[in-house]
C-alpha cells in the first residue's frame, strides 16, 4: 500500500472533529491493506512508528530535502527505511542515519514529509487515537467491539491484533489470553475534580489508593525469571535489577504484577517525578528504587484479571510484604475518604485513585471504574509568542507560548500550550495576537507581552530547554484574562513554589 493513502486518511480526519467521520476513514484504510502491511498500517493511523528507537530528533528533520513530484513509497519501504536507522550504531552512525532519512524524504512528496517528520517526532495530530483505530479495526473486520478490544489488550499491540485478523480472520481473536511474560496494556483512571465526587460516581464505596507520581510497571514472575515493563510495554528489566530481585523473592512461582516504581528520599517522601524517571532510563545506576504495587492480574497459575477488584486486590495483600504495597483504604464516609487524600498528598504524593470494589481489570481502557483526583493549580502567565495552527487549526493562532516575570522587568518563558482551547477562543486569540504582534520568525508570531492568561497545569518540572530551569507540565488554557494586565501575572518565584524539593 502507498504511504499516500495514509497520508490522504491523515488529512480526512484532521478536517472534522466527527468521532464517526474519523472512525470511517480509518476503517476504509484497514479494510484495504494488504495483510501484510496491516500491523504497519495500524501502528501509523495511530500516530506512532513501529520502532521505539530511532535516533533521530528535531535537528535532524529541520530542513527538508527537494519533494519527490509523485508518490511512490510504500508503507514496507517507509518501515524497513526506519527499521535500518534503528538498528545503525557505532562511529559513523549519526552520518549514515542522516544520509538514509534524507534518501527517504527524498522519495516522499511534500505531504509524504510533512507525515514522516510527524510520526518521528509524535506530533502526528489527525485525533486519532490507538483506542479508536481500535473500534475502526472492528468495524472494518465486522467483529465485536468488546472481542477486538480484549484481544488488544492481551496483545499488547493494535497492530499485531490486526495483522492476525486481517491475516487469518476473526477466530484468532479468541487465541489471545494472558500469557506471563507478555505485557498487557495497563487499566488507566478517568478524572474527577474532588474525591466525593469520585465516591458518589463509584456509587458510594470505593478502594482509595495513594496515587504515586512515579513510573507505571508490570512485573511479571515465572519461577526465578522476572520481567520488568512499562506502561508503554517496553521491557526495561536490565535497568531496574533491584525491582527484579524483590519479585523473584516474593514466595510465588508465577505472577503478573501492577505498581509504580519511584525513588524515595531518606525522610520517605517521594523524590521528583524527573529523578525517577532518570533512573530508570539509566543502564547501571545505583540509586535504590522503591516498587510499589496495586494490582495482581495473575497468580500461580489462576488469571485474576476477570475478577472483581476486591478479590484481586486481597490475593494481591496476602502476597507482598507492606512495604511493597501501595498505601490504601475501602471506605463509603466521604469524610474518611476525604481525610484520606489529605493525608496522602501531606506525604508528597499526586493524589489519589478511587477504584471500583467490584470492577475487573478492563485493561487499557479509560473507563468509569478507577477514578484519578488530583489538585488543579492555576497560574496567570502571559502571551510571549503564538505559533499557527495545522490541520484543523489551519490560519488559526493556535499553540502560546507562556512567560512569568522575571522580577527585573521582564518575563521568562515556561513551555507552550494549545490544550484546552475552544474554537472561539482560537478566532479569538488570531485576532488578539496578530494585533499585538512585533516580529514573525518562520510559524511563530511574537507578541507584545501584555495578553494575561489563566492556566491549570500538574506540577513544575526542571527544564534546560527554557531560560527560567523549570517547565509546566500538562498546562491548559482556561481562559484569558482581560481584567488583569501583564503587571499581575505570576512571578518565576511563584512558580518555582510548585517545583518539587530535589
Amino acid at each position: 500500500m502507498l504511504l499516500k493513502v495514509l497520508v490522504d486518511a491523515s488529512t480526512a480526519m484532521r478536517s472534522t472533529r466527527s468521532r464517526l467521520a474519523k472512525k470511517a476513514a480509518l476503517a476504509a484504510v484497514l479494510r484495504s491493506v494488504p495483510p501484510e502491511e496491516a500491523a504497519i498500517a495500524a501502528s501509523y493511523l495511530s500516530g506512532v512508528l513501529r520502532q521505539r528507537r530511532t535516533g533521530l530528533g528535531w535537528k535532524s528533520m529541520s530542513t527538508l530535502p527537494l519533494a519527490a513530484q509523485e508518490a511512490s513509497l510504500t508503507l514496507t519501504e517507509v518501515d524497513e527505511a526506519f527499521e535500518q536507522m534503528a538498528a545503525l550504531s557505532g562511529t559513523g552512525s549519526k552520518t549514515r542515519r542522516a544520509a538514509m532519512l534524507d534518501g527517504l524524504l527524498r522519495r516522499a512528496t511534500a505531504d509524504e514529509q510533512t507525515h514522516i517528520v510527524a510520526l518521528v517526532t509524535g506530533e502526528l495530530r489527525q485525533g486519532a487515537l490507538d483506542a479508536l483505530v481500535v473500534d475502526s479495526l472492528a468495524e472494518a473486520v465486522g467483529a465485536p467491539i468488546d472481542a477486538v478490544r480484549r484481544a488488544v489488550m492481551l496483545a499488547g499491540s493494535t497492530a499485531t491484533v490486526a495483522e492476525a485478523v486481517l491475516t487469518d480472520g476473526l477466530d484468532t481473536l479468541a487465541r489471545f489470553s494472558l500469557t506471563v511474560g507478555t505485557p498487557v496494556r495497563p487499566m488507566l483512571a478517568s478524572s474527577a475534580s474532588s474525591v466525593t465526587e469520585a465516591l458518589a460516581a463509584l456509587g458510594g464505596e470505593a478502594v482509595l489508593d495513594a496515587k504515586l507520581d512515579g513510573i507505571r510497571v508490570q512485573v511479571h514472575k515465572r519461577g526465578e525469571d522476572v520481567q520488568v515493563f512499562t506502561r508503554t510495554l517496553e521491557d526495561i528489566t536490565q535497568r531496574v535489577p533491584d525491582i527484579a530481585a524483590a519479585v523473584a523473592a516474593l514466595p510465588v512461582d508465577t505472577a503478573v504484577l501492577d505498581g509504580e516504581a519511584l525513588l524515595v528520599g531518606g525522610d520517605g517522601r517521594p523524590r521528583a517525578f524527573q529523578d525517577s524517571s532518570a533512573r530508570i532510563a539509566s543502564v547501571g545506576a545505583t540509586a535504590q528504587l522503591s516498587v510499589f504495587f496495586f494490582d495482581v492480574l495473575h497468580l500461580d497459575g489462576i488469571d485474576l484479571i476477570d475478577r472483581p477488584a476486591h478479590e484481586r486486590f486481597a490475593h494481591l495483600a496476602s502476597l507482598l510484604p507492606l512495604e511493597m504495597m501501595v498505601d490504601r483504604t475501602t471506605t463509603t464516609d466521604a469524610e474518611v475518604a476525604e481525610a484520606f487524600s489529605t493525608r496522602v498528598l501531606a506525604a508528597g504524593h499526586e493524589g489519589v485513585v478511587a477504584k471500583d470494589p467490584s470492577a475487573v481489570y478492563d485493561a487499557g481502557r479509560r473507563g468509569a471504574s478507577w477514578i484519578k483526583v488530583k489538585p488543579v493549580h492555576t497560574l496567570d502567565l502571559v502571551v510571549l509568542a503564538v505559533e499557527w495552527g495545522s490541520g484543523r487549526r489551519s490560519g488559526k493562532l493556535s499553540n502560546i507560548h507562556l512567560g512569568a516575570r522575571d522580577g527585573k522587568g521582564g518575563f521568562v518563558m515556561l513551555g507552550k500550550t494549545f490544550k484546552g482551547m475552544t474554537d472561539e477562543m482560537l478566532d479569538w486569540q488570531t485576532t488578539r495576537f496578530l494585533a499585538l504582534q512585533t516580529s514573525r520568525h518562520a510559524h511563530v508570531v511574537h507578541v507584545r507581552p501584555e495578553q494575561v492568561v489563566e492556566v491549570a497545569f500538574d506540577g513544575v518540572q526542571r527544564s534546560t530547554r527554557y531560560p527560567g530551569g523549570v517547565a509546566l507540565r500538562f498546562a491548559r488554557v482556561l481562559r484569558y484574562r482581560d481584567d488583569k494586565s501583564a503587571d499581575d501575572a505570576n512571578t518565576l518565584g511563584e512558580v518555582l513554589a510548585f517545583a518539587p524539593v530535589q
